[in-house]
């Protein structure tokens, strides 16, 4: 009876606090995730004024994640730290041990910090979101996750790659704001370079009307930058413009589908590799035809 009387005592006393601490801690979990996004949003449109509305989205989804994540770590830490207190375990001598533990394992974790510092500063400068396209540590392809240890990177072949922030030197963020269409154009020697050059913008300026396309296109007009090269079978057209971030690849393929339509409707030669033969300047048509019929 008298250990019976004591479990109902502590269950009364101690168990009420553990519950309530559960419950607590579960309340704060939900009003974090309900609130979070809020004043992510709120803060979102009076620091990104102005930006694309898929750069604020993206922004968006990878801080709510982050903050959520977080926030469900510390209320679990807490939670757990208050739950040992009521169940009559030193938590002070605890903390003592896991600080002793924590320097021993300090010393064998210096990239992990590396990495969480190196995940922080990427988050602070908005280097990239989940959903951009970027290069990193030689590696290209769409950023499917992020945390402050690890960047979730999946290339063009499907792979997904685990990249430590803290072996990120250098990123190149293909999608940052807006993207770029690159096209270096070839037609034949024999094409008038001005012509070929109003044709290529004509056909860009239509795309830009299209309702399907008009959207992905900020550059209502190409950039014709230059005649870029004199190659070995034709000359190369150096066409740029801007586009929708992550829209580049979409819109120059559709480019390309385009221009080769209208040069093949306007009869201009895109080029092959091919060698012309001269057998000498004063070499006569007759002597080679001669030339011909006796070899």
């Amino acid at each position: 009876m008298i250990e019976s009387s004591l479990v109902v005592d502590w269950l009364l006393h101690h168990g009420t606090r553990v519950l309530g601490i559960v419950l607590v801690s579960l309340i704060a979990y939900l009003l974090m995730k309900k609130s979070v996004p809020r004043l992510v949003q709120r803060t979102l449109s009076r620091s990104m004024c102005g930006y694309p509305e898929v750069e604020v989205e993206k922004r968006r989804a990878m801080l709510n994640r982050l903050i959520i994540s977080l926030g469900f770590f510390v209320v679990v830490v807490i939670s757990a730290i208050l739950i040992l207190a009521e169940l009559g375990i030193d938590i002070a001598a605890l903390l003592v041990g896991f600080g002793v533990v924590g320097i021993a394992v300090g010393f064998g974790a210096q990239s992990l910090v590396k990495d969480l510092i190196a995940g922080f500063i990427i988050l602070f400068e908005n280097q990239y979101n989940v959903g951009d396209v970027v290069r990193i540590a030689d590696i290209a392809g769409g950023v499917e996750g992020f945390s402050i240890r690890r960047t979730l990177l999946r290339d063009l072949d499907g792979t997904l790659h685990f990249v430590p922030n803290g072996e990120i030197r250098v990123t190149s963020n293909l999608t940052k704001m807006w993207s770029r269409a690159h096209l270096n154009i070839s037609v034949a020697y024999k094409e008038d370079v001005d012509r070929v050059m109003s044709v290529i913008r004509r056909t860009w300026e239509e795309m830009a009307e299209a309702p399907d396309w008009k959207p992905l296109l900020i550059s209502k007009t190409p950039w014709l930058l230059r005649v870029d090269a004199f190659g070995d079978s034709g000359v190369v057209i150096k066409v740029v413009g801007e586009t929708q971030p992550i829209k580049q690849w979409d819109v120059m393929g559709e480019l390309r589908r385009r221009i080769k339509r209208k040069f093949d409707e306007q009869g201009i030669e895109i080029p092959w590799p091919h060698t012309k033969v001269y057998f000498g300047d004063d070499l006569k048509l007759a002597d080679v035809q001669r030339f011909a019929e006796h070899h």
